[in-house]
């Protein structure tokens, strides 16, 4: 088996690649943001990316969205120290195999096996927050998703930082707002954000 790590912090991407190594797997390359990790993808096509999700310059998300895109068979497991709904939820919807916290030192070398092996693993911590209950709705008359984008909106965010934050395109966005309008019955993005504030 053929592993890539990619993590910014140089002590985390020592001793992942020394857990790795020490069970046999091959470390072909390592790298530091986004952009290395979709750039070794390329070169070395590993069986399995190890990819911490916070990093600067290029996050994980739009770092496998970009792998997924080119190699749609990439195994990609996330590692973090975040237990983020948004995070997971975004996890989820590219497609990526695993979701795996940081802390969980042990769960570490089975998840990247398991991954290898076609499974989809996420940390235990990570399935409890998933099954937390359903928040309550605030606009009956809304999907949760169209209050997501109504709330948003009412944030001051625009088209694109609203598809960033819900790991959607922007023409998905666009969408979802003609949608909110026509259903609200209201003209622009303004009379939204007062409808919002109004009703809250």
């Amino acid at each position: 088996m053929k592993v890539i790590i990619i993590d910014d912090d140089f002590l985390v991407v020592d001793a992942l690649k020394t857990i790795v190594e020490a069970s046999g797997i091959q470390v072909a390359a390592t790298g530091q943001d986004g952009q290395d990790a979709i750039r070794l993808a390329r070169e070395f096509r590993p069986d399995v990316i190890l990819m911490d999700i916070r990093m600067q310059s290029m996050n994980g998300l739009e770092a496998t969205r970009s792998i997924l895109s080119e190699d749609p068979a990439a195994r990609i497991l996330l590692i973090t120290t975040f237990q983020d709904e948004e995070y997971i939820a975004g996890a989820l919807s590219l497609g990526c195999k695993g979701y795996i916290l940081k802390s969980n030192i042990a769960g570490i070398l089975p998840a990247i096996q398991a991954v290898h092996s076609g499974q989809m693993v996420f940390d235990s911590k990570v399935v409890q927050s998933l099954q937390h209950p359903a928040r309550h709705h605030q606009f009956p008359q809304l999907s949760e998703r169209e209050e997501d984008i109504l709330r948003l909106v009412a944030e001051g965010l625009n088209n694109r930082e609203i598809a960033d934050r819900l790991f959607l395109s922007e023409g998905t966005v666009r969408n979802y707002i003609s949608t909110l309008l026509d259903k609200l019955e209201l003209r622009d993005r303004t009379q939204l954000a007062i409808f919002f504030y109004r009703k809250s």
